[in-house]
């Protein structure tokens, strides 16, 4: 496991490395159009072939990681700390706060996630943001329950009621005491998270709801490419490649983050 873990983090260093500096590793626009240069075949000039505008298909993959990984990424870190704050006032508050945040996040709960990304990204005007706004109004649920069942088993332990008879208030209890307790959760369940939000982000892109054209995400690649999956297959099997294998490094991660935080809480 720590082999696997090691392989699938340097994979995501440099995927993210290479997207972050892509005007410096490909010298091709990813938006310009070359009609010279229509469905070529991966060669040393380009990489991964070039689409069927002449578009270098290796510098579109390059800045398209840009947008979904930060997507997936920001959505994640969104969704925890609103899943992470509901989550402490739910288990701590009890009572009728308790009630309506549970009934809410059972709401959510209650769709099939992709199902209710969709329907918000439809509502919304296609773009960036919305996919983020999508895939957090569907993501920050699951932190909730998780961070409420947390703070359940913690409210009543020592170390709070003695920050109690010290008299400390109860946002102080929440944010110093319970707080910094949830966080190393949080994370590990970010971890597992966010394989399912690149796919997420992958297929509202494919279905035109994300960052339109000329702009490129991996998904919209392989939608606006896939009536040539038999005549240019490169077209469509290099972005697909990339949003399985960043998808299964982020899964691999994620499983490693809860082995080992499964391991400190036994001890």
């Amino acid at each position: 496991m720590k082999i696997a873990c090691k392989v699938s983090l340097s994979i995501l260093i440099f995927i993210s490395l290479c997207s972050l500096f892509a005007p410096l590793i490909s010298q091709y626009n990813p938006e310009k159009i070359d009609l010279d240069s229509i469905k070529e075949a991966p060669s040393f000039k380009h990489f991964f072939g070039t689409d069927n505008k002449g578009r270098d298909i290796f510098s579109r993959i390059l800045y398209g990681g840009r947008i979904s990984i930060s997507i997936a990424v920001m959505a994640a870190f969104i969704s925890m700390g609103i899943g992470l704050i509901l989550g402490l006032f739910s288990g701590y508050a009890g009572g009728k706060i308790d009630t309506a945040i549970m009934v809410l996040v059972d709401l959510i709960l209650s769709f099939p996630a992709l199902l209710l990304a969709i329907g918000i990204s439809i509502i919304l005007p296609p773009g960036i943001y919305t996919v983020m706004i999508a895939i957090t109004a569907v993501g920050w649920a699951s932190f909730a329950r998780l961070i409420r069942g947390h703070v359940l088993t913690l409210k009543d332990a020592p170390f709070v009621e003695s920050a109690r008879a010290l008299g400390c208030s109860n946002m102080r209890v929440l944010f110093v005491h319970l707080m910094p307790q949830c966080i190393p959760l949080s994370l590990v369940m970010m971890g597992l998270k966010l394989g399912g939000y690149i796919l997420t982000e992958a297929s509202l892109s494919f279905l035109g709801l994300g960052a339109q054209p000329p702009t490129a995400t991996w998904g919209s690649m392989v939608s606006a490419h896939r009536a040539y999956i038999s005549s240019a297959p490169w077209m469509v099997i290099f972005p697909g490649m990339m949003i399985a294998l960043t998808a299964l490094c982020f899964n691999v991660l994620g499983d490693v983050l809860r082995d080992r935080y499964g391991l400190k809480t036994r001890r």
